[in-house]
């Protein structure tokens, strides 16, 4: 008391501050709908194409435009291929996935030099100690996990070729391109969709339509297209109808 005045005790700043500070940490940030499109985020703003029910019909995703190959550098069908055609066609699918053709094309003849023209009887001895000698040859991608999975492939060629008699017997034992990749993807080490067709479209086995097979994939493939579009144009491409996707 002071006088006849009451004196009213003030909150301290501490006090009247804290309930302000708990709520501002509580606070969930929203990234605005423009920083989320300049950022690639999907939203309703910037386009996104909903889900499409599992009923839909399968569509190849557009075409890309992309610098022509010169004629002589696009990959041909090979005639009467031996099994260390198919090694080496195999290995050159899985070595360019995820990289451009033309890097691999261009170290491809250094690649057959270090890996022994893909004998698959002499890859499938290989141990640790070529594994090593391979990861410092020159012109060569050093991928352990690959160069390591080329010689489990070259194993798995052989105990194929023990099985089935050759390679075109063992493709042509299973109904559809789906059953075929069902097990191949098992037996052979980093064969997926796109290695598996290119390895048979380039030995001349049976694979579907590639406009059908398009439909599988999630984007455009101008190289394997261009790979088509010249083995049709001479001939000699193994597509078939009878070989669904």
């Amino acid at each position: 008391m002071i006088g006849n005045a009451t004196l009213t005790a003030v909150p301290s700043m501490k006090l009247m501050l804290e309930p302000r500070i708990a709520a501002t940490k509580t606070q969930v940030r929203l990234t605005p709908p423009d920083a989320r499109q300049r950022r690639g985020i999907p939203s309703a703003k910037n386009g996104a194409m909903p889900k499409k029910p599992p009923n839909a019909p399968r569509v190849a995703p557009p075409v890309r435009a992309a610098k022509p190959t010169p004629p002589e550098r696009i990959p041909r069908v090979i005639e009467a291929p031996t099994l260390d055609n198919h090694l080496e066609v195999m290995t050159r699918a899985i070595f360019q996935a995820g990289l451009s053709w033309a890097f691999i094309d261009a170290r491809w003849d250094a690649f057959r030099t270090a890996f022994e023209n893909f004998n698959p009887t002499v890859i499938a001895t290989y141990g640790e100690g070529e594994i090593e000698r391979l990861m410092v040859a020159d012109g060569v991608v050093h991928s352990r996990a690959k160069i390591a999975g080329t010689i489990a492939n070259a194993r798995a060629l052989r105990a194929l070729v023990a099985e089935h008699g050759d390679v075109a017997a063992y493709v042509r034992s299973f109904p559809t391109y789906d059953a075929l990749y069902a097990d191949a993807k098992k037996r052979f080490a980093y064969l997926g969709d796109l290695s598996l067709y290119y390895w048979l479209f380039r030995t001349g086995l049976p694979v579907p339509p590639f406009e059908r097979w398009m439909e599988r994939q999630s984007r455009d493939h101008p190289r394997m297209r261009e790979m088509v579009t010249l083995a049709r144009s001479e001939n000699r491409s193994p597509e078939t109808g009878a070989f669904g996707a």
